[in-house]
């Protein structure tokens, strides 16, 4: 069948195009101006940004070439990539923390459908912790590798997936202990709640890593990586809570009404009515909680945990290379920002797919 009307068809896109920029950015004169003005800002600053990154930058050579040249040092990633990624890790055994990176990487993915919320993908992520764990660590045919040599990405990515598996479910019965009727509970609950929100996840890692084995038994010594992420667990749960109550409220009464007149339980009617809706609810919060985590799990480099900050910093310290802060920064940046950029699409879509923003 021929087309009719092509080149209405082709300029179409153009229209569009050309009715949008006058809609939103050249509406009036004063408008008109000031879009002009920030765009040719924009255009110089992202056209000499380009120019020391991609078109002056340096690819190949030596710490000496960089500093003759006007570009970005490329080469200083090419050579720190490896110690960057993995920290103090054994090259020889690089497959490892690479493939437990995968595990979890894939384990997300596999979780990001609704349909698959259940008992079920619990128990996989509690069966994946350990898994990981003896990946990174070693024993049973594996090469042992002190906790001490773990870094890097591995480190950020197992302390924030582990800590929000372990902090959501945690924050999900703290809300419920809260809100419910039983007095000693929603004491203590609150209590927690509010002693944790009211310090510093500094303190809380300060605490877990030398204040803590104080009170252990002679002879107990528990790895400073688990008590850090002990610590992180307990800081997102108050906040998990948090969400999670604001979620509780607003469900609406009659759904509380509803299960009690079918006879249901406590458990049942949280179970089976009120928590599916109220965690719906509080999808795009709990996900900017998440992205939060992922980001803060850098102050462990005050305890001296190698993480993705810490070995970025760490490489910088290597008086051969250096002057070249700003490329190593901005990679870590770029790092950070598709790891919480695609997290934040993901809040996105689920608002879409429950109906959320302009529907609710």
């Amino acid at each position: 069948m021929p087309i009719k009307n092509p080149e209405k068809r082709a300029l179409a896109p153009m229209e569009g195009l050309s009715l949008w920029l006058k809609k939103n950015l050249f509406p009036d004169v004063k408008s008109s101006v000031l879009s002009l003005v920030i765009l040719s800002l924009l255009v110089k600053a992202l056209g000499g940004l380009m120019n020391w990154l991609v078109f002056d930058a340096i690819w190949e050579g030596t710490a000496q070439t960089c500093r003759q040249g006007e570009g970005a040092c490329l080469v200083f990633i090419k050579e720190k990539f490896l110690f960057i990624i993995f920290g103090f890790f054994p090259r020889e055994l690089l497959w490892r923390p690479t493939l437990a990176m995968i595990l979890l990487i894939a384990m997300c993915f596999y979780s990001r459908e609704p349909k698959r919320w259940n008992k079920k993908i619990l128990y996989k992520w509690l069966l994946l912790v350990p898994l990981c764990s003896w990946l990174m660590y070693g024993g049973l045919g594996l090469e042992r590798v002190d906790i001490g040599q773990w870094g890097g990405l591995p480190l950020t990515l197992m302390l924030s997936f582990i800590g929000f598996v372990f902090s959501y479910p945690l924050g999900i019965i703290l809300a419920l202990g809260r809100t419910g009727s039983l007095p000693f509970a929603r004491s203590l609950c609150v209590s927690y709640i509010e002693l944790i929100r009211g310090v510093p996840m500094i303190s809380l890692l300060f605490m877990a890593s030398f204040m803590f084995p104080l009170f252990l038994p002679d002879g107990w010594n528990l790895p400073k990586l688990l008590r850090a992420q002990v610590a992180i667990i307990m800081f997102m749960s108050a906040y998990m809570a948090e969400i999670v109550r604001a979620g509780l409220s607003a469900v609406d009464k009659g759904q509380y009404e509803a299960a009690d007149s079918l006879g249901l339980n406590y458990f049942q009617k949280m179970r089976m009515i009120i928590l599916p809706q109220a965690l719906k609810i509080v999808i795009p919060p709990t996900v900017n909680t998440a992205i939060g985590m992922f980001k803060d799990t850098s102050l462990v480099a005050i305890i001296a945990l190698s993480d993705l900050l810490m070995t970025t910093k760490t490489s910088l310290k290597d008086a051969t290379w250096l002057g070249f802060s700003v490329e190593a920064y901005l990679f870590v940046a770029f790092i950070y920002f598709i790891f919480c950029y695609t997290m934040s699409r993901y809040a996105s879509r689920l608002e879409k797919d429950f109906s959320f923003g302009a529907h609710s």
